[in-house]
């Protein structure tokens, strides 16, 4: 049996550990929040007490954070992986979105403590994560990802693209792709509304031409019923589009698309909605109160 230590257990958290479970892995959990301790209990996840003991348990770390300092933190902060001294033959696991500077000196700290590191963002959400269909983009050495690969593929498709570094930028050219077509999605859905279309409609309609996508068929519904309950949270969309546009600075790149959805979503968490759902953005564009 595979031990596996997972540091956060909030929402993409939550499936993860739920699924590895389910496959009969043993999982250690730690999070600051014990509430999410607590929780995770309940499908067989054992509580760590501290990183040193998650460290020193399992064969893989796996970390599943919201943002680019909890990462840093959990691993070269004062209590952190590094600082455990068991990081040994072990190999690290990153599944959060995380700023590429930062996995560059995480990776290169674990390996200076001798363990292997895989930057391995994904795409799916917490159901994905629960029901072992996420996209999986993975940086890092060949031996540490087939090594890891067993563990992976029971979470969805993972797809090696290269050295540490490059699930990070896949993730962003998913970002690009995923992120933007919420705001296309609310501008279509006030669209079919305006012309008394059933909007609800509209994802079955366009499911076999070039229209369709992840976003039509599970986000705009969400928009249509205006189910803004928290899958993943409209500030963490924002924390990525920032981390997109920051990383493009250095290329040179003009993102334009992109940069008006950031616009929106800074808009939307600016008005207090950042706890929502990211489909809550189409809350941004007025309802049409007459039919064409």
């Amino acid at each position: 049996m595979t031990t596996i230590g997972f540091i956060g257990l909030g929402l993409m958290g939550s499936g993860f550990t739920k699924r590895l479970r389910a496959l009969e892995n043993r999982v250690i959990g730690h999070d600051l929040d014990g509430a999410r301790v607590t929780a995770a209990a309940a499908w067989g996840v054992e509580p760590a007490g501290s990183l040193a003991n998650l460290c020193s348990e399992a064969d893989i770390v796996a970390l599943c954070l919201t943002t680019s300092d909890a990462v840093s933190d959990v691993v070269t902060g004062a209590h952190g992986l590094v600082a455990s001294g068991k990081l040994a033959g072990k190999i690290v696991v990153d599944f959060s979105t995380t700023e590429m500077a930062v996995t560059q000196r995480v990776a290169a700290a674990i390996e200076a403590a001798g363990g292997q590191f895989i930057d391995a963002p994904v795409s799916g959400g917490p159901g994905a994560a629960e029901t072992g269909t996420l996209a999986i983009m993975l940086g890092g050495a060949d031996q540490a990802v087939a090594a890891v690969m067993p563990m992976l593929e029971q979470l969805g498709r993972a797809t090696h693209m290269g050295a540490i570094g490059t699930g990070q930028a896949t993730k962003l050219v998913n970002q690009v792709l995923c992120l933007t077509n919420y705001c296309v999605a609310a501008e279509a859905l006030r669209l079919a509304e305006a012309y008394g279309v059933d909007a609800a409609k509209i994802p079955h309609a366009l499911e076999p031409g070039l229209a369709n996508s992840a976003v039509l068929q599970v986000i705009y519904p969400r928009m249509v019923e205006k189910d803004f309950a928290p899958r993943g949270y409209a500030r963490q969309i924002l924390k990525d589009f920032e981390m997109l546009h920051s990383a493009t600075k250095a290329q040179h790149l003009a993102l334009p698309m992109s940069a008006q959805a950031m616009t929106l979503f800074r808009m939307l968490v600016a008005q207090g909605d950042g706890e929502l759902d990211g489909a809550a953005v189409v809350k941004l564009l007025p309802e049409v109160r007459g039919k064409a």
